[in-house]
Order: structure tokens, then C-alpha cells, then sequence
């Protein structure tokens, strides 16, 4: 059964890094809006 806990280990870190670079993404995108205006 440590399949799953791996598993389980494996999806919560692609998720964390997808969360991480869409969150950078749109912080970089609100800063650039700032500037222009």
C-alpha cells in the first residue's frame, strides 16, 4: 500500500508547483499592470 501514499506524495507536489508558477505568473502580470498605468 505505499503506492498510494507515493502516489498521493507525487500529485501534491505537481500540484503545489503548478499553484506556485500560476501564482508567480499573475503577481509578474499585476505588477506590469501597475507600472503601466
Amino acid at each position: 500500500m505505499w503506492y498510494f501514499a507515493w502516489i498521493l506524495g507525487v500529485l501534491l507536489a505537481c500540484s503545489l508547483g503548478i499553484i506556485n508558477g500560476l501564482w508567480y505568473e499573475q503577481t509578474e502580470a499585476n505588477e506590469q499592470d501597475e507600472k503601466d498605468q
